[in-house]
């Protein structure tokens, strides 16, 4: 049978994880024992949460040890199957870590994957984590409605794409803000945003106050800092504001302290909280439904960006930091 391949978290990083902080491995393949069955991994995903997983600081999951498995999503079909509920042939996506074969005794699963006239790779994007993401995120959290001003930051990736052209869907105006004037271009071509704005380009506060002359009703954050404050400061009333992520903040030891946020909700009388996918897993399938159909009837678009191999990993999620990425941030398992 052939080797596992595993990439593992060789160092502790501090803030974000860099090639020199995991090592690829040969290992063998283990055998599924009763309840278990084996899953050989065709994509591995790369998502900003990682950089908290591989950190030793507060989180909704424990780090991942030194010398184990870098915890990641990814997507494959069972090889050989010793469970009532899963069968050989079954394609799965779940918490299966960098490793090109897991065993599973059902738990780590997100669900089995039935959209057979999807790429496969979309199963760790717009119909897994970062498209889930979005639809709980804006239709939940941000419940937006007609009319309204929804702004997105990091708007051209896996997750802000969506959300923009979800909020367009349910009759809002939508204001990207990403970096540069390729991610802008794709923010307005390919996503539908009605402003996009290139915070690279000079004066963000000029630019939003520009774009959202009534106020911002809806804030999708997924950067914190300096784009955050000057959204904030441009609130409308009864804002509501989802903490996706803190992707301009990449070390949190010692807590960044940046303009203080009180006055600006009070005043609003607005709503902001945070926001982890995995509080949904009992109406996952309601979000992949809905985007499904979404994308059968071309109204959602997705961007991947694949590299080839598990060579490819221990680079992989500093490049979603330094916005290198020009979509979903995969990694294909077999580079050929």
């Amino acid at each position: 049978m052939s080797r596992n391949t595993r990439v593992v978290l060789s160092s502790r990083p501090k803030g974000v994880p860099t090639p020199e902080h995991f090592r690829v491995e040969e290992a063998e393949v283990p055998e599924p024992g009763e309840g278990q069955f084996l899953v050989r991994n065709r994509y591995w995903s790369v998502d900003p949460t990682q950089r908290g997983w591989a950190n030793d600081a507060p989180n909704y999951l424990p780090p991942v040890a030194i010398d184990e498995v870098m915890r990641g999503f990814a997507v494959g079909e069972i090889v050989a199957s010793r469970h009532p509920d899963y069968a050989e042939g079954d394609v799965v996506s779940g918490l299966f870590g960098w490793q090109s074969h897991a065993l599973s005794d059902g738990s780590n699963v997100t669900r089995k994957v039935l959209e057979g006239d999807m790429p496969l790779s979309y199963a760790l994007g717009i119909l897994g984590l970062n498209g889930v993401t979005a639809y709980f995120g804006l239709l939940d959290l941000c419940d937006p409605q007609p009319g309204e001003t929804v702004v997105v930051s990091t708007a051209a990736g896996a997750v802000g794409s969506a959300v923009g052209q979800i909020a367009r869907m349910k009759g809002c105006r939508t204001v990207g803000v990403a970096g540069g004037p390729d991610k802008t271009a794709l923010c307005r071509e390919k996503f539908g945003y009605d402003i996009a704005i290139d915070y690279k380009a000079g004066d963000i506060d000029a630019a939003l106050t520009e774009a959202c002359p009534d106020g911002v009703d809806c804030y999708f954050d997924n950067t914190c800092g300096p784009i955050s404050d000057a959204v904030m400061a441009r609130l409308a009333l009864r804002a509501r504001i989802v903490v996706c992520g803190t992707a301009a903040i990449t070390d949190w030891d010692p807590t960044p302290m940046g303009p203080r946020v009180h006055r600006q909700i009070l005043v609003a009388r607005a709503r902001m909280m945070g926001l982890i996918a995995f509080d949904y897993k009992h109406r996952w399938e309601e979000a992949v439904a809905d985007l499904t159909g979404w994308l059968r009837d071309g109204k959602l678009a997705a961007n991947e960006h694949i590299l080839d191999g598990p060579s490819a990993a221990p680079g992989a999620i500093e490049m979603l930091y330094t916005g290198q990425n020009t979509g979903k941030l995969l990694i294909k398992v077999d580079a050929d």
